[in-house]
């Protein structure tokens, strides 16, 4: 694991109690356990996606300003993808 550093954190009464509840139903060891899972869940989803927070406001913007979408179901739409997608693997 490493060097574990504390950090203290403010939560909401709401988050706090959650948390309290999972220790005490057995689901985790610790609240420390929890945010460690949740922060590391947090990181990689981060770097998997490879966007910062920033960039991603900015691309919800940019598609909120798009306009309708010229398919009607999501089938017609993964079609589409698909379709690009083997037009790039020949």
């Amino acid at each position: 694991m490493g060097i574990v550093e504390k950090v203290t954190v403010s939560l909401p009464q709401e988050t706090a109690e959650f948390l309290r509840s999972e220790v005490e139903n057995g689901s985790y060891a610790s609240p420390s356990d929890i945010v460690g899972e949740a922060v590391q869940e947090w990181k990689e989803r981060r770097d998997l996606l490879g966007y910062s927070p920033k960039e991603l406001n900015i691309l919800v913007s940019e598609a909120e300003g798009s306009g309708s979408s010229p398919f009607a179901t999501m089938d017609e739409l993964k079609a589409e993808a698909r379709r690009l997608y083997l037009s790039t693997q020949r």
